[in-house]
């Protein structure tokens, strides 16, 4: 049997959806093929099986310590995808499974039961106290089929709400998590319903709309408190050869290890006195919390929030620490820090001295040209061609070390004038 026609129908299986993929690989190398006749036994009633069962073709049936009545109904007909079977030599089954028609099933032996385990959705074997930062902010759990379970770490970006990049990275994951591992993302568009509270976890349902050959589609919706606060829409494509040309080239720029690290960039601007002494005296009491991504900007300068500047930014960005291999987290991990500063840059231009603005994503779009390593230096050029009608529209592209153009990014946000806090109201009395 194909390797990669079974790997791909392991993608499918709902036990499988929580083990990263090189699990699914692993197990596609090992599990064993066998055939039943109509009317055929597959496993019998106080016997220990073989293993894990996978239905690959045919239907079965439940019968036995099944109540008569239900044995009939179809939570007890077994049909392509499903599953039965223990993965010890210690359990004995409580039912029969009968073949309805010509079954085919794969059978994961006991003695590689160790495999459905897994510590991590990325990493069968690293645990999530010692993985990255942002590797553990995208792990989900599982909690249904389809559906996972997010949180806001402590130590994560927050920006007094949920980030939304952690909605991008997170929902982008749950939809991976129901794909067969041999597709990847190659575009997302989300919106961004509702402001997402930190103190609460997100659940992500995700809705299967097509399974190709070549292509996969899903929907993400994000809620809390029964609302849906963020929606995502992602194709999945199975990789080919083809055509190639890549007409942009990345623009020239200092090497990352030629520049200033956030940390050393923040000592530098304390003590600048090219720096309006408030903004120096304001960063100085403000704890530095280290973001998952690091970051290094091509033209560092004296600007401040508050200084206005061109529409456009260029900086170095990576993930800290080292990455699981999966390929499907270093796409999110990316769609995670797409949003760090993005729609920001719309605001350069109207920036100036006493006035306060603030900026929130309405939508986000992005396309996977190339692979890439989240954990390796990616170049981010941003440019803002537009803002009006309180919009402001920034345009993306993600380079890597050799000038490849790996992302393209789409971005609009609500940028407005902050509002002035209410005044105290006077008393009545």
């Amino acid at each position: 049997m194909d390797i990669e026609a079974v790997i791909e129908f392991l993608g499918y299986v709902p036990l499988l959806q929580k083990l990263p993929s090189s699990s699914l690989k692993k197990i596609a190398e090992v599990v064993r093929v066998k055939h039943y006749d109509q009317g055929e036994y597959v496993v019998r009633e106080g016997e220990t099986g073989d293993g894990i069962y996978f239905i690959w073709e045919g239907e079965a049936e439940v019968r036995g310590s099944v109540d008569a009545d239900e044995e009939k109904s179809p939570e007890f007909q077994l049909k392509k995808y499903d599953y039965f079977g223990y993965g010890s030599v210690t359990f004995l089954h409580l039912a029969d499974i009968i073949a309805l028609s010509k079954l085919t099933c794969l059978v994961l032996d006991h003695e590689y039961s160790t495999l459905l385990q897994s510590k991590s959705i990325w990493n069968a074997d690293e645990t999530l106290e010692t993985c990255s930062l942002v590797e553990h902010i995208l792990h989900l759990e599982p909690i249904e089929v389809n559906i996972f379970r997010g949180i806001t770490l402590p130590d994560a970006p927050r920006f007094g709400q949920v980030f939304g990049g952690q909605l991008v990275g997170q929902a982008l994951a749950a939809a991976s998590k129901t794909v067969d591992c041999l597709k990847f993302v190659h575009s997302l568009h989300c919106y961004f319903l509702l402001v997402g509270d930190v103190g609460m976890p997100i659940i992500y349902q995700v809705h299967r709309l097509r399974d190709g050959n070549s292509f996969a589609t899903r929907r993400v919706d994000a809620t809390q408190r029964g609302s849906v606060i963020f929606t995502l829409l992602a194709s999945f494509q199975k990789e080919e050869k083809g055509f190639e040309h890549q007409e942009v080239a990345m623009p020239l720029v200092p090497d990352p290890d030629m520049l200033l690290s956030m940390e050393e960039l923040r000592e530098r601007r304390l003590t600048d006195p090219r720096l309006p002494r408030s903004y120096r005296n304001k960063v100085a009491i403000r704890k530095f919390i280290p973001w998952p991504i690091e970051i290094r900007f091509c033209e560092p300068n004296t600007s401040t929030n508050q200084t206005k500047s061109r529409p456009s930014l260029n900086f170095w960005f990576r993930a800290r620490g080292k990455l699981s291999h999966d390929p499907a987290l270093h796409r999110c991990v990316v769609a995670y820090a797409s949003d760090l500063i993005f729609l920001n840059v719309s605001l350069n231009p109207h920036r100036k001295r006493g006035l306060k603005m603030s900026s929130l994503s309405l939508d986000h779009s992005m396309w996977f040209h190339r692979p890439f390593r989240a954990d390796e230096w990616l170049l981010y050029v941003i440019d803002s061609p537009s803002a009006n009608n309180a919009r402001g529209f920034c345009l993306g592209r993600i380079f890597n070390r050799k000038g490849e153009l790996v992302v393209s990014l789409v971005q609009e946000g609500l940028i407005r004038k902050a509002k002035a806090p209410d005044a105290v109201p006077s008393s009545k009395l």
